[in-house]
Order: C-alpha cells, then sequence, then structure tokens
C-alpha cells in the first residue's frame, strides 16, 4: 500500500522547486521594472502621440535579455538593432514578393530570417519572431522604420542609459 505523506508526495518534482537568493530577487525585480518602463515609454508614444506605432511583440522578450541579461551577446546593440530590422524585412520581403500559402511563407520566412542573422552575425532570439508578427499583419515597409528602426533605437537608448549609467553594468560590451 502506498501512503502519501507530505515528505514523498513532492520526491518526483524537485525540478519544480526554485531556491530564491537576494540578488537573485534583486535582479528580477531590477529586470522587471526597468522592462516596465521601456515599454511603458513606447507604449506612451504609441497610443499617446501622433507619431506612430512604437511597439513589436517582439521587443517584450528583447526587454529579457536586456535587462535580464544584458552582458548576452544577444543583448548587444547590434545584434537588437539588425536581428530585429534584419528579420522584419525578410518577413516585409515575403509579404510582397513571395506569393505562396501564409502557412509556408511564415515557416520559410522565420528559417531564413534565423539563417541570415547567424550568418551576419547578429542573432538576438526574439526577432525570431517578426516575420510571424510581419506576415500575419501583412506590413508594409513603413514597419520597418516604424515601430522596428525607431522602436529599437529608443530600446537601446534607454538599455544604454539604464545598464551603463544606472546600473553601473558593463553594457555595452566591447
Amino acid at each position: 500500500m502506498f501512503a502519501v505523506t507530505p515528505k514523498n508526495s513532492f520526491k518526483g518534482f524537485k525540478f519544480l522547486m526554485i531556491k530564491i537568493t537576494k540578488p537573485l530577487l534583486q535582479k528580477a525585480i531590477i529586470a522587471g521594472f526597468f522592462s516596465t518602463l521601456t515599454i511603458g515609454v513606447l507604449t506612451l508614444l504609441t497610443y499617446k502621440s501622433t507619431l506612430g506605432y512604437f511597439l513589436a511583440g517582439s521587443f517584450g522578450s528583447s526587454m529579457v535579455l536586456l535587462f535580464g541579461f544584458p552582458e548576452s551577446p544577444f543583448a548587444q546593440p547590434k545584434n537588437v538593432f539588425f536581428g530585429h530590422l534584419l528579420t522584419a524585412a525578410v518577413g516585409v520581403f515575403f509579404v510582397n514578393f513571395i506569393s505562396l500559402p501564409i502557412y509556408i511563407n511564415i515557416s520559410l520566412a522565420v528559417g531564413f530570417g534565423v539563417f541570415l542573422m547567424i550568418l551576419l552575425n547578429v542573432v538576438h532570439p526574439p526577432a525570431g519572431g517578426n516575420p510571424i508578427m510581419v506576415i500575419i499583419g501583412s506590413a508594409s515597409y513603413e514597419y520597418l522604420i516604424n515601430p522596428i528602426i525607431l522602436g529599437c533605437i529608443i530600446i537601446l537608448l534607454l538599455a544604454i542609459i539604464i545598464n551603463k549609467f544606472i546600473l553601473k553594468k558593463n553594457y555595452p560590451l566591447k
């Protein structure tokens, strides 16, 4: 007979146990706060000005790297800017020049975007989602300027100011 006790009921779920240390909690709070601030700036510009759109869904996942792991090569300005621009441009190219069913266009565009990011050494994993958004939304070339280029510039300016000058981190890496 098998008896469930508090001691053995969680035995198989040890992988779910997370040790929350003070440095981990502090890192999470800082990353969450500055992600909120950065996306808040983009949201205000988008919804409270007539300047256009500054938000792309992939920018949310960029926050994880920029404020949670700024030391990562994937979080460096070159990778963030050109990764987003390149993959969004691939999506726009597929919208305008490739006449295949959407489920084929999306998969080909994502694969081609990943291929180009790796080939050109500008890998930024969140940017891999850009072709999906671009193709589903049938975005035009204007999407490359707003939100991609202008949004990335704002994100990177804030990431540099926050990481380098406020948090005193070595960002961007040399």
